[in-house]
């Protein structure tokens, strides 16, 4: 087995600053997990989920086992730096609920579990930080990609960000409730919103966080255009398969 198929992010990113996006396939697990889901919480074997970590470390040369946190759909923010080293001993999912993590230490590896939901890698354009964020609705909503900006402690004009695969907006119902959270914060965010014929929004994802990002002053916005839901394939899908596996999104500086 060659390990788990990959996507390496198409941005300028600094030299020393690696990334990368898994795949479904390529790993251990059985159905509905089938076959590389790196989540530990979502009822796969363990020891499948421990074999596929094993094998991402391998495929990517990982100085370390990456930083898994416990995501909660919030908007806290792990500074890695602060913390003790996993190593590859570290139980899994060990390291707290959040959804971001930031680090300036190489070797030390930020890492987002997702399923629709949208990873948004960062990286200084002097490569001197990195970070991750989960960004599904409620995190956009609630100030994720605002709280890794702050946690970056990078000026906004000289970060770099890069938005991993997610659920599309024809795919994306969702209620007036979800329209309201993010119009209430900024009127020009309903142009991410496109009413349908059972009187809800499809919701555009990737317009939200573009959006916040400009006006965090982030402007150098790579990536989206994927669709996790349409791409059975490719990505694992909670909207549309309920129970199965996680991808994972990661950037980490290697000097």
């Amino acid at each position: 087995m060659s390990g788990p198929d990959l996507i390496v992010p198409d941005w300028p990113a600094p030299p020393g600053v690696r990334a990368a996006f898994t795949l479904r396939s390529g790993g251990f697990s059985r159905p509905p997990f089938d076959t590389f889901n790196v989540a530990a919480h979502v009822g796969d074997d363990p020891g499948a989920v421990a074999e596929n970590r094993a094998a991402l470390r391998a495929r990517l040369d990982l100085p370390a086992e990456p930083a898994w946190l416990q995501q909660v759909h919030g908007h806290r923010v792990i500074d890695l730096d602060a913390q003790t080293s996993p190593g590859p001993q570290m139980s899994l999912d060990s390291r707290g609920a959040a959804d971001a993590a930031v680090t300036r230490i190489p070797g030390s590896i930020c890492v987002i579990q997702v399923a629709d939901c949208m990873p948004v890698l960062f990286a200084a354009v002097d490569g001197s930080a990195v970070g991750a964020a989960h960004a599904g609705w409620r995190g956009l909503a609630g100030g994720v990609l605002e709280a890794t900006v702050r946690a970056m402690n990078t000026p906004p004009a000289k970060l770099l960000a890069w938005l991993g695969p997610a659920i599309g907006q024809a795919h994306f119902e969702v209620g007036e409730e979800v329209r309201a959270a993010f119009l209430a914060a900024d009127a020009g965010a309903a142009a991410a919103f496109t009413a349908n014929d059972r009187g809800r929004w499809q919701c555009d994802l990737y317009a939200l966080a573009r959006r916040r990002l400009a006006r965090l002053g982030v402007s150098a916005a790579y990536g989206g255009g994927w669709c996790t839901y349409a791409d059975f394939a490719r990505f694992f899908s909670y909207r549309r398969d309920g129970r199965c596996g996680r991808m994972a999104a990661l950037i980490w500086r290697v000097s």
